[in-house]
């Protein structure tokens, strides 16, 4: 009964539907890995509400014109046009993705120079990206449809924004660092489960 009356929600109402569920989503991708990260202290819950401006007011709009733009452009599931359709959003609208994430939280965040965080993280970050965000969008590509494309990319998105939330916070935009954060906090767990 929910999933009919989300679904016919998301059909009547697609552009705020699917935006709000990627910024919830993203937003919750931030407070999880705060809440993994920072286990010890309170969370910042100023920086998940700056995480889900940035993601309601470009990400959640963006994804949606942007996904229906490649649909109209490169239409249907053959494999060329979904190929087509996955080298565009990886070429194009990553990048961008990216610069409006670090840039939006820069500038949310009052620092002095809003393009440091680009300068330092944007290659690493979109080179990370490139191992998990072609795969994602084969599948909505291909098993999506339309209407909800934004949302199920905001679902993936909740990983992305576990991982670019620490980046953006801690990280160089590597997987590597987030994979040595995560080792060292299970040393730290185990360690701690020890004592007890």
């Amino acid at each position: 009964m929910a999933g009919a009356l989300l679904r016919g929600g998301v059909r009547r109402f697609p552009w705020l539907c699917n935006v709000l569920l990627y910024g919830g989503l993203f937003a919750a991708g931030d407070a999880a890995q705060q809440l993994w990260r920072r286990r010890r202290q309170p969370p910042d819950w100023a920086q998940t509400r700056r995480v889900a401006l940035v993601a309601l007011a470009f990400h959640g709009n963006f994804s949606y014109v942007w996904l229906r733009a490649l649909e109209r452009a490169l239409p249907g599931r053959r494999p060329p046009a979904v190929l087509g359709k996955v080298l565009c959003d990886q070429l194009f609208g990553a990048p961008v993705a990216v610069l409006a994430f670090y840039t939006g939280m820069s500038i949310l965040q009052k620092k002095e120079d809003i393009f440091s965080d680009c300068r330092k993280k944007f290659w690493n970050t979109y080179k990370t990206g490139l191992m998990y965000w072609p795969f994602v969008q084969l599948s909505n590509f291909i098993f999506v449809p339309v209407y909800l494309r934004t949302a199920y990319t905001g679902l993936c998105g909740f990983v992305w924004a576990a991982f670019i939330c620490f980046s953006q916070q801690s990280g160089d935009g590597t997987a590597k660092s987030a994979l040595m954060w995560l080792q060292r906090e299970k040393v730290n767990a185990d360690e701690d489960s020890s004592e007890k």
